[in-house]
């Protein structure tokens, strides 16, 4: 089993070309520079191309269960290690959500695409609201999987958790920190990823001990400070917000139930103001990492929708 060089401390796990050939279907390894980024992808399967858009705290690999399905289906389905994630570039900036969406377009030219279809999750699912905000020639459709684009609603997030409040995401302001999260993380993320895992999963097997080890593997000190900036550039992400009309591209909106249903209150609520052509299912019992934790549901609802 080969290994990608990471922090000391941290879990093994394998490198992602055999990750990649451990899925059913011919699925490879591979980067592209996109305006002086290396980014890292995994593609495979033939046919309109899909882009698939990962989370904090994860990778491409948030996918596997999914890949291989919707390739069989008749997609080129190309799932993408953002900037800042995973074996992609971590640069010191350039992770507002329409600069992360400028490389991902960069990304589908020099790949030969027009046009493409992309599905996002979580920070993911921000980029691709992007995408198809600033590039609606080159956006088929969009699934946005149980986050909305950055507005000013985080702004009213308390710090300090009210008695019985449903949901509480100290990490927005831990990554706001400059500097220190990749102090306390660095040679100890599987602390991070096991905790996000046991409370943001129904099923806790879903996310099991090697999946926890490829996105340990790959919170390096750069890859902590890469999702660092994620967030911390939401200022400016609820800016450009501002200035964007209504997507015009049909848009998916998948979301949990999680927290007593005010994940999917929001998205139900939000979504179908910021886009002409709304659908919002509600996927029961799974957590936030429904992709992990309900496949099929995921497989189901995409052959439909970017049929």
């Amino acid at each position: 089993m080969t290994t990608d060089s990471t922090d000391a401390s941290t879990p093994a796990a394998p490198a992602d070309a055999e990750l990649a050939a451990s899925l059913a279907g011919d699925f490879r390894s591979a980067y592209a520079t996109v305006d002086g980024l290396k980014l890292h992808y995994v593609a495979g399967g033939e046919g309109r191309p899909l882009l698939l858009l990962p989370g904090w705290p994860q990778t491409w690999w948030e996918f596997r269960k999914v890949m291989p399905a919707l390739a069989a289906a008749g997609r080129r389905v190309i799932a993408v290690d953002l900037p800042g994630m995973g074996a992609s570039d971590k640069p010191a900036d350039g992770y507002d959500k329409k600069a992360m969406a400028q490389v991902i377009h960069g990304l589908v030219r020099e790949l030969g695409y027009e046009q493409v279809d992309i599905a996002g999750h979580d920070v993911g699912s921000q980029v691709a609201f992007a995408f198809a905000a600033n590039f609606p020639q080159a956006t088929g459709r969009i699934a946005m999987l149980d986050v909305l684009h950055p507005d000013a609603s985080l702004y009213q997030i308390p710090i300090i958790p009210a008695p019985g409040m449903p949901f509480f995401p100290w990490w927005f302001a831990f990554n706001q920190v400059p500097g220190l999260p990749e102090q306390l993380l660095t040679g100890r993320a599987e602390v991070l990823v096991d905790w996000i895992f046991d409370n943001f999963l129904l099923d806790r097997t879903a996310v099991n001990e090697l999946d926890r080890a490829v996105y340990a593997r790959a919170l390096t000190s750069d890859g902590v400070r890469g999702g660092n900036g994620w967030y911390q550039a939401f200022g400016q992400d609820i800016v450009d917000l501002g200035t964007y009309g209504k997507i015009g591209a049909p848009v998916l909106g998948m979301v949990s139930n999680l927290a007593d249903g005010m994940f999917a209150a929001q998205m139900q609520g939000t979504l179908p103001g910021q886009a002409s052509d709304v659908r919002v299912v509600v996927v029961p019992d799974a957590g936030h990492y429904f992709v992990e934790e309900a496949p099929q549901a995921v497989i189901d609802e995409f052959t439909r929708f970017f049929a």
